[in-house]
């Protein structure tokens, strides 16, 4: 496999002129190469009052549930982003409603956007990246089966405005959300 390290290529970590942080910069050219978080977009998807949920095929958390979401490809918008991601893991069409969450995951150098849509035929499989794909009542998501805490966040954010066609997108949980979250992941 071929090294990623930028320092096996004539790279070396300093401050470049007119920066703050240390960056990795070429020693022959000067350009530097910089190291910024990635992007995730996904939509808390509902048919009716039921959740698509997508069960992992992939490294990391296999076989646990998730929104269908992933990282956004060049040239695309956030809504286009997450479109897609639910075609490729559920080959489900979705129907964008509105920006639910902004979660920073700043431990993995993340930023995930999350939106409400909806699925208006409930018609869908399992993509690649998926072992199954199902709609689930609340009272029906595996809670203790989830695949990361912003998937527990998602859902309780979308949960507390589900009536609402006007309010300010969430952030981060806090509390006892937070809390729970991180607990269910543990098991």
């Amino acid at each position: 496999m071929t090294s990623t390290d930028p320092t096996d290529y004539g790279f070396k970590k300093e401050v470049p002129d007119g920066d703050s942080l240390e960056r990795h910069v070429c020693t022959d050219c000067g350009w530097v190469h910089y190291e910024n978080p990635k992007v995730v977009v996904g939509s808390v998807v509902t048919h009716e009052d039921r959740f698509l949920l997508c069960k992992r095929a992939i490294h990391p958390r296999k076989g646990y549930w998730t929104l269908p979401a992933g990282y956004m490809e060049q040239k695309e918008t956030t809504e286009e982003g997450a479109r897609r991601e639910a075609y490729e893991e559920a080959n489900a069409d979705i129907r964008i409603l509105d920006l639910l969450g902004i979660y920073n995951v700043t431990h993995i150098s993340q930023v995930q956007i999350m939106y409400r849509a909806v699925l208006d035929r409930p018609e869908f499989s399992a993509g690649e990246e998926s072992l199954e794909v199902a709609l689930f009542s609340w009272d029906e998501i595996p809670w203790d089966e989830l695949a990361f805490p912003t998937v527990y966040w998602a859902l309780h954010h979308f949960r507390d405005v589900r009536d609402q066609d006007r309010f300010v997108p969430f952030g981060n949980a806090e509390g006892e959300l937070l809390k729970t979250s991180f607990e269910i992941m543990k098991r």
